[in-house]
């Protein structure tokens, strides 16, 4: 098993964005991933687990994984943390890769 602490250095908080970053990393791995924050537990795979810490700014994680990849679990949730915003990390898609949703406008007359 692998643990870390980490600090949340990000003025919002553990907020959506960096939160979906956190799912989109640790869904690549087969680890299980723990994230705590003052008696709450999160699995980094679930959006709204990370978002119900409340993990404000300052506020320490503690960071558990365990399993045949765990040391790379670990340390690419850490890499989400260390980065400025949570979100700028090469593995995002750019803009354009993004499939966005066709949405049929009708008007009345």
């Amino acid at each position: 098993m692998r643990s870390a602490k980490i600090v949340v250095r990000w003025t919002e908080g553990l907020h959506l964005l960096p939160a979906a970053k956190l799912v989109q990393v640790a869904k690549r791995f087969h680890s299980t991933i723990c994230l705590r924050c003052g008696g709450r537990i999160a699995d980094p795979r679930s959006i709204l687990s990370i978002v119900a810490l409340c993990a404000t700014m300052g506020a320490t994680l503690e960071l558990e994984a365990s399993g045949d990849d765990e040391q790379d679990a670990a340390q690419a949730v850490e890499q989400v943390f260390l980065s400025s915003d949570g979100i700028d990390l090469p593995t995002l898609p750019d803009v354009a890769e993004v499939p966005t949703l066709f949405v049929e406008r009708t008007t009345r007359e």
